[in-house]
């Protein structure tokens, strides 16, 4: 299934052009057009699904498995000591294509990346609460 309007449909099928670094049945994985740093790869299903959560499990299988490649090929073939993974899910996560897709971009020493984060410490019963609400969707394993 593909969107007529997503960007990444259109690069699958090659209506638009990409720098392919590696594709199989189910998923490609491209160089970004606006990297972080030069070498960040995007791992994308060729079927279309808007986020993580409408991905079915088997590209989800095959995304995850492409995106260790792709991360074992940046770190060989950049010899970088590290890189980061990661994924947009939503607009208020700063996801701007609407098509999911993983990140993969290279770490260099002294590269200025930082993650500015505001660690936070659960009060009392809070962490317990929170859990419980988590849990409570969450399905039982199929056997």
């Amino acid at each position: 299934m593909s969107d007529p309007h997503c960007v990444f449909c259109r690069i699958v099928t090659r209506e638009f052009p990409a720098e392919i670094l590696w594709e199989d049945d189910r998923v490609m994985a491209i160089l970004d057009i606006n990297p972080i740093h030069y070498g960040h790869a995007l791992v994308i299903p060729k079927g279309h699904a808007r986020d993580l959560l409408t991905l079915n499990e088997d590209d989800l299988r095959a995304v995850m498995s492409a995106t260790q490649k792709v991360a074992r090929a940046l770190v060989q073939g950049l010899g970088l000591e590290g890189f980061n993974i990661f994924s947009n899910n939503g607009k208020i996560a700063g996801q701007s294509v609407f098509h999911f897709h993983m990140h993969v971009t290279p770490r260099y020493p002294d590269d200025n990346i930082r993650f500015v984060l505001q660690l936070k410490t659960y009060r009392n019963d809070a962490m317990a609460e929170y859990a419980r609400k988590i849990r409570d969707h969450l399905l039982p394993p199929s056997p």
